[in-house]
């Protein structure tokens, strides 16, 4: 499963070298997993509240590997990866859209937990049906 979105890159992004900084690329990745949940609704921040069982970052990669600058349009590829447990893992690439030149990869691992922050061992009722919804294949894996 994966989700495109676009966003142009604002000169609060950018640094002195005039390209984005490395570190808003982990913003682009929210903004790719918001744009994710609108279109598979059911794993989004609103459910996971709604549930008492959040599910914060525990592991998050990037690689930069071509810069973006004031006024590009990033692409961003967002792709659900479906992992065993109660965790929720996602791809991303981002291209700049002018040249479709690969700017950036990366993932992200969220682990779902309790409202006293212990880590679940078993998927969120929620997630199982969200799973049987969009991926059945993957619901009994």
């Amino acid at each position: 499963m994966e989700d495109i979105c676009k966003i142009r890159v604002k000169f609060s992004e950018i640094d002195a070298m005039l390209c984005v900084w490395h570190g808003n690329y982990v913003k682009y990745f929210e903004d790719g997993r918001e744009s994710f949940n609108r279109h598979y609704p059911g794993i989004d921040y609103q459910t996971m509240l709604e549930h008492g069982t959040p599910a914060p970052i525990y592991d998050i990669k990037v690689k930069c590997l071509a810069p973006l600058g004031l006024n590009d349009i990033a692409v961003i590829h967002t792709r659900y990866v479906h992992k065993r447990g109660a965790r929720l893992d996602f791809e991303y690439e981002i291209y700049r859209e002018s040249d479709a030149a690969l700017c950036c990869k990366g993932s992200t691992t969220q682990l779902f937990i309790d409202k006293d922050g212990n880590q679940l061992l078993d998927m969120p009722d929620f997630y199982e049906a969200w799973l049987k919804k969009y991926q059945p294949q993957t619901a009994m894996i």
